[in-house]
């Protein structure tokens, strides 16, 4: 086939826009030949249970999902009765960016708190989680998290624990999302099962497609206790895939090795070179107005821009606005981000922020 763009493009719109990562690709193919059980029942699959217990412990099990939205979706539906709420940032993937499938597919109630940072902390929880016992409210039972949030922004292990600590006497469990749990690893400089298992974790959505994957997430349950029914959930919201050893073994070929913190390691970067590159730029006064809305802790660079400024960069570079009311905007690095392209839209914001 032809390809029908041009592979030197590459904008700061979405880690999901990125391809797919070499190492990864060879493992699809490596996978290919012959034939292996449908439905899980693989050798990809097995050995992938081998990895999750590997950084997630000795329980860990893993159910390789499509997407993201499939892993939040079922994992949170294993996590509650029907009449359960999940306590969740207002900011939140599940909250904001799912299309309402928690709550039109899990049926499940979305209490959303407000937070500056994306991060909740006990007394944000305690906010919504009330009411026990009460037949008129939907019973608070799940909390939900974000590492690294929508924000870009991180929650340390005692954060975590924090949280687990507070919400575990009330009955309730916790929940990670993590599309982008690798880059929060990398930042924080700690194996993953430090801020999830080890710091009162009881189930994550574990990413695969933000940092190289083609497709793939998987729920990861850390607490056998706090998740039921996730073999005939997950075939139930159509996230059964028959040929999952593709799946499995895109996720061995990032966690088995170091290729996952590599590839975040390389993302963080980028993200911390274009914020840099626009400080320098303030600094000298060769870039004009730009202020940023949050710290760069992971791959994400938050920014308020000046009137006019967004939409005239992005006649050449890719980016989403974040709060287009207050001019904000987000800029995502990825593992395929060049340090070329990060510098040529850092002279480009020097261009259109002296114009305006």
């Amino acid at each position: 086939m032809t390809p029908l763009h041009d592979p030197n493009i590459r904008g700061f719109a979405s880690d999901n826009y990125s391809g797919i990562h070499p190492e990864v690709l060879a493992a699809i193919a490596a996978a290919n030949a012959g034939h292996q059980v449908a439905y899980g029942e693989d050798a990809y699959t097995e050995r992938l249970q081998e990895v999750a217990r590997r950084h997630f412990g000795d329980v860990a099990l893993a159910f390789p999902v499509f997407n993201g939205t499939g892993a939040n979706v079922t994992g949170l539906q294993s996590m509650l009765p029907r009449w359960g709420a999940v306590v969740a940032a207002s900011t939140a993937h599940i909250n904001v960016d799912e299309g309402g499938a928690p709550e039109r597919v899990a049926g499940i109630k979305i209490l959303s708190v407000p937070t500056d940072d994306g991060k909740l902390t006990p007394e944000l929880i305690d906010r919504e989680a009330w009411g026990w016992g009460d037949e008129h409210r939907a019973q608070p039972l799940v909390v939900s998290i974000t590492q690294s949030t929508e924000l870009g922004t991180l929650y340390t292990p005692d954060e975590i624990r924090a949280i687990a600590d507070h919400i575990h006497p009330l009955g309730m469990r916790l929940h990670l999302d993590g599309a982008r749990i690798a880059n929060a690893a990398a930042s924080l400089d700690l194996p993953l099962r430090a801020f999830t298992r080890d710091a009162g974790v009881d189930v994550l959505s574990l990413g695969g497609t933000k940092n190289g994957a083609m497709l793939g997430e998987a729920v990861v349950v850390l607490d056998p206790a706090a998740s039921t029914g996730l073999t005939y959930l997950r075939k139930f919201n159509m996230q059964l895939s028959s040929k999952m050893r593709f799946v499995s073994a895109q996720l061995i070929a990032l966690l088995e090795g170091d290729l996952w913190l590599r590839n975040a390691h390389h993302s963080n970067a980028m993200a911390q070179r274009l914020r840099a590159g626009v400080e320098a730029g303030l600094a000298d006064g060769s870039i004009r107005g730009v202020a940023f809305t949050q710290p760069t802790q992971a791959n994400g660079v938050f920014a308020r821009l000046p009137d006019g400024v967004a939409d005239r960069l992005r006649e050449s570079f890719r980016f989403y606005d974040w709060d287009a009311a207050k001019n904000e905007v987000r800029w995502m690095c990825s593992f395929d981000t060049h340090e070329d392209d990060v510098d040529a839209f850092i002279a480009a914001i020097a261009r259109e922020t002296s114009a305006a």
